[in-house]
């Protein structure tokens, strides 16, 4: 009794084993798989991402719940998918037509200040849904709204009354420098290769800055700089 005790612990504690590098292993590939579509946010999907995207957490789960489903069982499906997804946003590239069947076509919704109910029944939508999207991209009142669009992916697109729009430095003939980006170029301690690229530095110059300011390099918490120059230094606590 005391023998069959133990190997049922030892047989339940391989299986627990199994099952953690198999949900390891999946979790590489599903991150992978996902990557290879594209940088999108949840938000940003349009319709066959979004379903791609709940197909293949389906997928994974299978094997991750039962070790006695093959892994390829998982993978294949998911590759099958990808390339499915990969595909069909070649064509979309290509082909106008086909993209708009797919993902649909932007909806005016707002035109000339004027709200188009047709519209709106079409999206389901109702004017709360309406407001609360429009305080999302910081409009507080329906009337100074001169266009609103509704894109492929839900987000509204807004375009504010002439006469409700901030002046610009153009409208009242202010020159402003260009500063380009405050890019990090280090963070906790690590130079960001990418970064000092996109504000025109390198680790020499940035080590120059670091000296003068008597900083070391794994002090250093975030420092940003930009192509004139400028910097800001947060030390670590």
């Amino acid at each position: 009794m005391y023998y069959s005790a133990v190997l049922a612990n030892i047989i339940n504690g391989d299986q627990m084993l199994i099952t953690i590098i198999r949900t390891v292993i999946l979790y590489i590939f599903v991150v992978i798989a996902v990557r290879l579509m594209g940088k999108r946010q949840l938000s940003d999907l349009q319709p066959s991402e979004l379903v791609v995207t709940l197909l293949i957490a389906d997928i994974a789960s299978i094997p991750m719940e039962n070790t006695d489903t093959p892994m390829l069982s998982g993978i294949i499906p998911t590759l099958i998918l990808v390339a499915c997804e990969i595909t069909v946003s070649v064509i979309m590239m290509k082909n106008s037509r086909f993209r708009n069947a797919v993902c649909g076509v932007p909806v005016v919704v707002i035109e000339n200040g004027e709200i188009l109910r047709k519209q709106m029944r079409k999206l389901r939508m109702t004017t709360e849904d309406l407001c609360i999207q429009l305080r999302q991209q910081g409009v507080f009142s329906i009337g100074d709204v001169d266009y609103c669009i509704v894109e492929t992916n839900g987000r509204l697109s807004v375009l504010v009354k002439p006469e409700k729009q901030n002046p610009t430095a153009e409208d009242m003939n202010i020159e402003i420098a260009d500063t380009g980006i405050d890019a990090v170029v280090i963070n906790d301690g690590e130079y960001h290769e990418a970064s000092m690229r996109l504000s025109n530095t390198n680790k020499k110059e940035l080590n120059n800055i670091l000296k003068k300011n008597n900083t070391k390099l794994k002090d250093v918490f975030i420092m940003t700089y930009n192509k004139n120059g400028e910097y800001n230094i947060i030390k670590k606590d």
